[in-house]
């Protein structure tokens, strides 16, 4: 869909739907529409990899020890090293290599694919864009008129509501149980029920705030502390009972009472 100076896609991939939503500003409209495709056939080329449902991928052969790293395509070393990034930063809360089955980067890689769609976008020059891949939420320039993108984070037990509204420049991304029911692991006891309902993180990479989110669900009673040790990330929590609590730089656009 597009209006003027406005282009919408809708995009099935990776077991969800990525949205894409681009202000043109001086970009051509058929660069912008090219753009798009081409985000779009990265996303396509990066779930071949590294899905874990099919079978023959790159990802799945190097779990069932087929295939050695170094013969893989080299996207997944790249993946490796921010897991390894991301375990150090969220003190192994967020650790693919302790899940069932073998090494496991799901929650991070989807928010790196979405992150990898929307260069394909700046790249092409538009204006402003905002990509959103399923809660993993990646962004570029600002929207007509404003500070920042306001990004509405999902009430986890009331589905027609908004627990709140973000306002913010930088990626953003949110985890938690309650669409997909328990499938987060808590990697040093294998826990799969918390009592953090869910986890918004905030910052300039969307990978990192993608595995970030995952680790203070996981991490539950102790995941205040480690949203606090965060440096340069920005948390959001809302517990099982109700109780909410942010980090300082946290910017609430819009108060949702409940």
């Amino acid at each position: 869909m597009s209006v003027t100076g406005v282009i919408s896609h809708a995009e099935e991939v990776m077991g969800t739907v990525v949205s894409f939503h681009v202000e043109l500003g001086e970009c051509p409209v058929g660069e912008a529409h090219a753009a798009i495709a081409a985000a779009c056939a990265r996303l396509h080329q990066l779930d071949d990899i590294f899905s874990t449902w099919k079978p023959a991928s790159p990802m799945s052969l190097f779990r069932a020890g087929s295939v050695l790293l170094e013969d893989a395509p080299p996207e997944m070393a790249l993946v490796l090293q921010l897991c390894e990034e991301a375990k150090a930063l969220s003190q192994g809360w967020f650790d693919p290599w302790a899940m069932p089955g073998s090494f496991d980067p799901t929650g991070l890689v989807k928010g790196w694919a979405t992150e990898q769609a929307l260069a394909r976008l700046r790249l092409a020059g538009v204006k402003a864009a905002i990509v959103n891949g399923g809660g993993d939420i990646a962004v570029c320039g600002l929207p007509e008129d404003a500070h920042g993108w306001r990004i509405g984070i999902r009430h986890p037990w009331r589905p027609d509501a908004l627990a709140c509204v973000l306002e913010t420049d930088r990626a953003v991304a949110t985890s938690g149980c309650y669409e997909r029911g328990p499938h987060l692991i808590n990697p040093r006891n294998g826990r799969m029920l918390f009592r953090t309902a869910s986890a918004t993180v905030v910052g300039s990479s969307l990978p990192l705030c993608d595995a970030l989110a995952t680790a203070l669900v996981v991490a539950d009673d102790d995941g205040p502390d480690l949203a606090r040790s965060l440096e340069g990330y920005e948390s959001y929590i809302i517990r099982a009972d109700g109780a909410e609590s942010a980090t300082e730089g946290i910017v609430f656009a819009t108060e949702v009472v409940s």
